[in-house]
């Protein structure tokens, strides 16, 4: 059974549907992605949050947001920690390849990994 609350408008009829965090998450997950060039990259609240609170790097905000150390995120990827370190400076830049596996495994598109400046 889902458990989602309906918010009405003032006719009475549907408006919003107020579902669990973790099956709108699972829900944004399976939408096919189509980049568009006139679109804007976006970024969860939580990560901006982590790289300002923090001082870290997107990357690194990925990774403490979905709730994985730098060795877990090495032994996913077959690279050492200290590269996953490299990875997370604020200077890196990582390749296309590089930061399609950190999209994929943080759940993210790989332009939402670029730091922009």
């Amino acid at each position: 059974m889902l458990n989602a609350q309906i918010i009405h408008d003032k006719q009475g009829k549907p408006e919003y549907a107020v579902i669990p965090y973790e099956l709108y998450l699972s829900v944004l997950a399976s939408l096919p992605y189509e980049p568009d060039s006139d679109d804007d990259v976006t970024l969860p609240h939580e990560v901006v949050g982590i790289t300002v609170e923090q001082n870290v790097s997107l990357q690194a905000a990925w990774r403490i947001w979905r709730g994985l150390s730098q060795q877990e995120v090495a032994e996913k990827l077959g690279i050492s920690q200290s590269a996953v370190s490299q990875l997370e400076s604020p200077d890196s830049r990582p390749q296309k390849r590089t930061r399609e596996k950190l999209a994929a495994l943080y759940g993210c598109q790989p332009e939402q990994l670029v730091q922009y400046r």
